[in-house]
């Protein structure tokens, strides 16, 4: 014999199915950032997730320098990364030669990766290490962009 609702069970059920449908929904690309040394310029950590079209986010950071755009970082969309002299409200193309990365898209290996570029032209070193994560539809990145030569406090 089947059992009458009761408001009780169907508002638990109502909040199972909000939790599950939130669940499968697909993550907006994030940057959690960390501050554990005042000279990095960024560092934190990258979630690169497949969208709905199937495609992969991407995130672009500007850094400004008194009010003036010096460069911007491109994290994403999924293994590929890119600097460019300068800001502009455009999209760049990681292939192009503008893009001082190279090689612009990090290799796996055994299920690992990590890529380190230095770009002396503004003086910064790019470190980027995968960092795993529970979700097969996002790659999760550890980012340090810190200056090649320290500075003292």
């Amino acid at each position: 014999m089947r059992q009458p609702f009761t408001r009780g069970s169907w508002l638990l059920r109502v909040v199972f199915a909000s939790v599950l449908v939130l669940a499968v929904q697909p993550a907006a690309a994030q940057f959690t950032p960390f501050t554990r040394d005042s000279r990095h310029i960024l560092e934190g950590n990258w979630q690169s997730c497949r969208e709905r079209d199937g495609q992969y986010a991407e995130r672009v950071y500007d850094h400004m320098v008194n009010s003036v755009g010096a460069f911007e970082v491109h994290l994403g969309p999924r293994r590929e990364f890119g600097i460019f002299t300068g800001v502009q409200d455009a999209h760049r193309d990681h292939e192009s030669a503008d893009n001082l990365l190279k090689p612009f898209r990090v290799g796996m290996e055994a299920g690992r990766a990590k890529q380190r570029w230095e770009i002396p032209s503004l003086n910064l070193a790019f470190t980027v290490t995968l960092a795993g994560g529970s979700r097969t539809d996002c790659e999760s990145w550890y980012i340090l962009l810190e200056p090649l030569e320290k500075t003292s406090h």
